[in-house]
């Protein structure tokens, strides 16, 4: 079985890799802060110090980490994965970055004879932990054949979108959609509540007909709850509009309400609810109208 290499362990990479060492792939870990690689270590993985050491000892190196800047640090800088690099390794990342960024990265990795995927991932910390994640990847065909196995052991679908950066496009196209849905969501649930109607039972009522989707089905009792906690973070769901909004002004594509779905993000991020969960978007929401889903 190949040796594995996992760098990045949050709230989705943690669960990705412990899934890795479930299905038995011996594997070879690095985080910048040491909790959940002692946590891992206990359940089998090995740690490296770098990334360079990650790469050197593995047949296949899997990201996933917080933006663009992080992935390019990793993947290209001074003790980076490249400096690891080796015939045949396949590098995999995981993050939501700039589609450009992944095709540089690609690049750069590709003359190092290091063959690149970028396969960016939806289904939020359930889908991570359960490994039912949606895999979106580009790249080479050649690299994933040889990653398919890893990625199984993580998700529940693969698909090949295209050539380097069609993952990232299909990931940005993904985030269009849940940035929509959750402001969607927030303004339907204080709609309700405000015009009398309880929101509990208008989900019921709605849910099982045109509206339905997965937000729908999984977020308002969350939210009913109390619990606005990750989840998605918030600031993450920011950081990938921001990088829809630059990919669409590369391409001279206007995106009207992407934009307004930002400009409601950047408010509750504002307003210091960054690390709460994308769906408690709803709280801008209740501001504005003057009214709680819960009063």
């Amino acid at each position: 079985m190949q040796k594995v290499g996992y760098i990045g362990l949050g709230l989705m990479g943690k669960s990705m890799a412990r899934n890795l060492i479930k299905a038995g792939f011996p594997l070879v870990i690095h985080n910048r802060s040491r909790g959940a690689v002692d946590e891992l270590i206990a359940e089998g993985a090995e740690a490296a110090s770098t990334p360079a050491e990650v790469a050197a000892q593995v047949e296949l190196i899997f990201t996933n980490l917080p933006d663009t800047p992080d992935v390019e640090r990793v993947a290209l800088g001074a003790d980076g994965i490249i400096k690891g690099a080796h015939t045949g390794l396949v590098f995999v990342d995981h993050s939501t970055i700039k589609p450009a960024a992944a095709r540089k990265i690609a690049s750069n990795l590709g003359e190092k004879r290091v063959l690149a995927l970028d396969a960016p991932v939806s289904g939020g910390d359930i889908g991570a932990r359960e490994g039912t994640l949606s895999i979106m990847v580009g790249g080479p065909i050649e690299a994933l054949n040889k990653a398919m196995p890893a990625l199984l052991a993580m998700g529940k679908t693969v698909t090949h979108v295209g050539d380097s950066g069609a993952g990232q496009v299909a990931k940005a196209a993904n985030q269009i959609m849940v940035a929509a849905q959750m402001v969607a969501m927030g303004e339907l649930l204080v709609f309700a509540r405000k015009a009398g109607v309880d929101p509990r039972k208008v989900v019921q009522a709605i849910k099982g007909g045109a509206a339905q989707c997965w937000t729908l089905d999984v977020k308002p009792p969350r939210l009913f709850a109390g619990n606005r906690n990750p989840g998605f973070k918030a600031r993450m769901q920011l950081k990938d509009l921001k990088i829809i909004l630059e990919t669409a002004n590369e391409y001279a594509i206007p995106l009207n309400s992407a934009g307004q779905h930002l400009r409601i993000f950047q408010e509750m991020i504002d307003q210091g609810e960054g690390e709460l969960d994308n769906s408690a978007v709803v709280g801008v929401l209740e501001r504005l109208a003057g009214v709680g889903i819960l009063d």
